[in-house]
């Protein structure tokens, strides 16, 4: 749906009363700059139709210190490629009312139970009728009582080795979250393991090669998938394990490769996730 207003990125600032009625209560209020190193101008290589993105980084869990300098990314991401962008961590803004605008919501390393009965609730509908999501790092280390959710992201976070350099092995070069990726991805993260692997249920988009880093005691072998996309319950998921570090927000290859996972979520740009 066009958007009238997208010249620049829309987000509630965090811990603000105010601002946090206006996240259920749109709109919300402009947002000026972003971190150091982290502009992405040539991430849209692609016009895309606009469109409004929710991000939502609650945490009840571990606490990552990246979360503000993500959304600051996402949020420039947002204001030089034609998209709107709000930040919030109220989960009041999970009703149907309040997700009625967004056409994907970003879960920016959530952890932990973060939504009631009442908002998982309206969370389900808004995905059974067309919506989005998008998942960043610990998004996969959330809501592990909620088997719906679990069956979204595409699978729970098991646990993580040190910070390491490692190699990625890229899939899927249509995807738009991928395609500008070489067939090897060299990066420096937080490697995620997780308690299944999700390749039987989602389209693999990149996965990791456990021989090039120490995995650690939860390694899962030759085949561990570390972003992938689906079709869920009539909505669109997309995922991706990184995001830990500051300085994955100011990597262009990893901005584009957010860009490109939260258009495919959003429904704006196509995608095959079957």
């Amino acid at each position: 749906m066009l958007r009238s207003v997208i010249a620049a990125a829309a987000v509630t600032a965090l811990g603000i009363p105010a601002a946090l009625a206006a996240a259920v209560e749109p709109p919300a209020s402009a947002v000026q700059g972003a971190p150091d190193g982290a502009a992405a101008g040539s991430a849209g290589d692609t016009a895309a139709e606009p469109f409004d993105a929710l991000v939502f980084s609650k945490t009840a869990a571990f606490r990552h210190g990246s979360i503000p300098v993500g959304i600051e990314a996402i949020s420039q991401l947002g204001a030089e490629n034609g998209f709107t962008v709000t930040a919030t961590e109220d989960a009041r803004v999970f009703s149907q009312r309040g997700l009625a605008r967004y056409e994907v919501v970003v879960f920016l390393s959530t952890t932990g139970d973060v939504l009631n009965a009442r908002q998982q609730a309206a969370f389900e509908r808004y995905i059974q009728r067309g919506g989005g999501y998008a998942g960043i790092h610990a998004a996969s280390d959330t809501e592990y009582d909620w088997p719906w959710y679990g069956e979204l992201v595409g699978a729970y976070f098991s646990g993580h080795p040190a910070i390491q350099d490692a190699t990625i092995d890229v899939e899927d070069h249509t995807h738009a979250s991928t395609a500008h990726l070489p067939d090897r991805w060299e990066r420096r993260d937080e490697w995620y393991n997780f308690r299944s692997n999700p390749r039987d249920d989602v389209h693999v988009l990149a996965s990791l090669d456990e021989d090039s880093y120490d995995p650690g005691s939860g390694a899962m072998g030759d085949d561990h998938p570390t972003a992938w996309c689906h079709v869920y319950d009539g909505g669109r998921s997309w995922y991706t394990g990184g995001g830990h570090t500051n300085e994955s927000y100011a990597e262009p290859a990893f901005l584009q490769h957010l860009l490109g996972g939260i258009r495919t979520a959003s429904g704006v740009v196509d995608s095959d996730c079957t």
